[in-house]
């Protein structure tokens, strides 16, 4: 069935949202569409066998519920069953809402988990005191949902496209909920392309997304390795944080035969219900939300990282708490499998800000260092804007693994796929373009060559590194003891703490020193202040003739430089990063570099690294624009000329038009 078809149908199950008009609100919509879809598609699916799971019912009455429920499962031939003998067509027009919920009671467990999710009896009830539930449940009843007119994957795109719908009704972020199926389709390709190893005859595949929303990077890992491996069998496993949405993606694996004792609800970050040793998977696919915050999870998150350093999932470092993008990508790494026994592979969806967010020895530069420095980037793919339902920003596709290649190791590849797509003939909330399948495939082939070409460019991890510097210049101060400059002492914190005669005595101290004198030596201006001071009985703490000097003083490039025990002082209004390139010399850099321009310039040797102690705090970006832009060169002055002159006499035949 054909992509027109899934929406003909979408639209059809939408329209009967027109009943609810009036009763409900637009937001109430999707709560009761979807599960009433579900429903239908469901029973469509049970339909051949329902007759022989009626039969095993009645003839396992009184058994063990769990021996009960292993004999009809075989029965229905599927990962669920339903031992009514109720359809929605035929539930009663009078006790429509007794039957309805008679008839859900009658699945198995995981089937009526569903249905919890979705608050599904309140709003039976709600229908039912509306007068609506009836007509509702007819027009359900009459939908051709079965399996050999859709199949999974188009129910999947049918389910996508409600959400989408009643998510721009009610107003909501639809985004938050799935993943268009083309950059799916990307993403999976990059992953899973080339792992001949891992997809062997008789062998099992396992595929996690801890941002699983309705299952659609599952169920396109599923499908993509069935169609090239048919006898692997694959495991899927995921987490969901929206109950709705985890409803859905719960629904499909079970209409697939799948286990869904891994599929899980719940906040990923703060509660990972698929931890330990034996949770490693050897495919990830993830979209988290971009540039979302995670401060409700602040306290859980920070623990883990402080308590549990490396031994959990966190311990490169945490981003700042405005976007918690990157702590999915840490999550998924601390999920690969040994390399020994194959690694894993990543494909997660990313904004921009991951690539470069954060200096030298903040969050996000020390989560890059670990990255690429244990050499688990293989590629990054930048994709077009207007890619998603719910954003046009520029997105990328980031490839990990803990395996790689070994023309690959030690390297990372930048593909510039953002001029790769198709436009919309209709635009679906903030996604105004795609990929094309064929644009798919040159992308894939691109990854696949792993040569430079003006889209590809490869380089060596180091590349990405460098040492940022703090070069200090020293302070050069001047001093007078006019009427304004005695002024701004007054207005000092610690002076203003003064009482009344001790402020007195100080300006009377002041205005005792010669005015029209500019003092360029501090230590020479101290002795004569203190001089003064004391002639006065004034007796300044410390802090208060910090105070006092630094209200006299300016700035004066000709001054001799303020010395501190010995050593020159550093003037902080004059300091100064320099980022050195890893690799080289931060000494040898700064002699070819900085010396030249400002010759009194030094190193802060003080300012070390962490990790490896050396001078110089070491910081990671991905500048990936950069590496792909083309220097445009302006229009010649004589064409620009032209272009003037012929406007502007464009502009003047039409004024003398109009006043003609």
């Amino acid at each position: 069935m054909n992509t027109e078809n899934h929406s003909q149908t979408a639209a059809f199950l939408w329209s009967i949202a027109d009943l609810l008009r009036g009763d409900f609100k637009q937001s109430q919509y999707g709560r009761i569409i979807l599960p009433f879809t579900l429903l239908r598609r469901m029973e469509c699916v049970l339909e051949p066998t329902k007759e022989a799971v009626i039969r095993e019912s009645y003839a396992q009455e009184g058994r063990p519920d769990l021996v009960r429920e292993r004999l009809l499962l075989r029965a229905a031939g599927q990962q669920f069953f339903n031992a009514s003998k109720l359809t929605l067509s035929t539930l009663s027009d009078t006790q429509t809402a007794a039957d309805l919920m008679s008839y859900v009671q009658s699945f198995s467990k995981d089937a009526r988990e569903i249905f919890e999710h979705f608050h599904f009896e309140d709003f039976v009830q709600q229908l039912s005191s509306a007068n609506l539930l009836y007509q509702v449940v007819q027009r359900f009843a009459a939908t051709d949902l079965s399996p050999e007119r859709i199949s999974n994957f188009g129910m999947g795109i049918i389910f996508e496209e409600l959400i989408r719908k009643f998510a721009e009704s009610s107003n909501e972020t639809a985004g938050e909920h799935f993943t268009p199926r083309d950059i799916v389709h990307l993403t999976t390709s990059l992953v899973i392309t080339g792992q001949d190893d891992k997809l062997k005859p008789s062998s099992i595949v396992t595929i996690y997304d801890p941002t699983a929303g309705t299952g659609g990077f599952l169920s396109e890992g599923d499908e993509y390795i069935q169609s090239i491996s048919q006898q692997v069998t694959v495991s899927l496993h995921g987490q969901e944080l929206n109950p709705e949405s985890y409803a859905i993606c719960k629904a499909d694996m079970l209409i697939k035969g799948q286990d869904v004792t891994s599929i899980k609800l719940g906040n990923t970050l703060s509660n990972d219900q698929l931890a330990g040793p034996e949770h490693r998977f050897d495919f990830m696919l993830s979209n988290p939300p971009f540039g979302v915050e995670w401060k409700k999870v602040q306290k859980q998150i920070t623990d883990e990282h402080t308590n549990k350093g490396f031994n959990g999932r966190f311990g490169p470092g945490l981003p700042r708490v405005s976007d918690g993008s990157l702590l999915f990508l840490l999550h998924l790494v601390s999920k690969m499998r040994d390399p020994r026994v194959g690694g894993s592979r990543i494909g997660i969806i990313l904004n921009g800000s991951p690539l470069f967010t954060g200096g030298a020895g903040s969050g996000e530069s020390e989560i890059r260092r670990y990255l690429l420095q244990n050499d688990l980037v293989e590629a990054i793919i930048a994709l077009p804007t207007d890619m998603f339902y719910n954003t046009g920003i520029a997105t990328y596709v980031w490839v990990l693994s803990n395996h790689k290649a070994a023309m690959r190791q030690g390297k990372v590849q930048l593909i510039d796929g953002s001029q790769h797509f198709a436009k919309m003939r209709k635009s679906l909330g903030s996604k105004r373009q795609y990929l094309t399948e064929e644009q798919i495939d040159e992308l894939v082939r691109l990854y696949g060559r792993f040569e430079e070409t003006p889209q590809s460019k490869i380089f060596p991890v180091e590349a990405f590194g460098y040492r940022r510097i703090t070069v200090e210049r020293p302070l050069r101060l001047n001093f007078q003891v006019s009427t304004q400059r005695i002024e701004k002492v007054l207005e000092e914190k610690a002076i203003e703490k003064l009482d009344a005669p001790a402020r007195q005595r100080l300006i009377e101290a002041l205005r005792a020193m010669d005015a029209s004198v500019l003092h360029r030596n501090r230590e020479q201006f101290s002795k004569l202040l203190k001089k003064a001071l004391n002639a006065h009985d004034v007796s300044p703490s410390t802090p208060e003739l910090k105070a006092v000097l630094n209200a006299l003083g300016e700035r004066d490039p000709e001054a001799d430089i303020c010395m501190v025990k010995g050593q020159p002082e550093a003037d902080a209004g004059l300091r100064d990063n320099e980022s050195v390139p890893l690799g080289e010399s931060v000494y040898d850099y700064f002699e070819r570099e900085v010396k030249p321009h400002v010759p009194d310039a030094w190193i802060d040797e003080s300012k070390r690294d962490e990790q490896d102690g050396e001078v110089g705090v070491v910081g990671f970006e991905i500048p990936f624009n950069r590496h792909f832009y083309v220097f445009q060169p302006p229009r010649p002055l004589e064409e620009i000329d032209l272009d003037l002159k012929a406007c502007t006499d464009r502009i003047k035949q039409m004024i003398e038009g109009v006043s003609a």
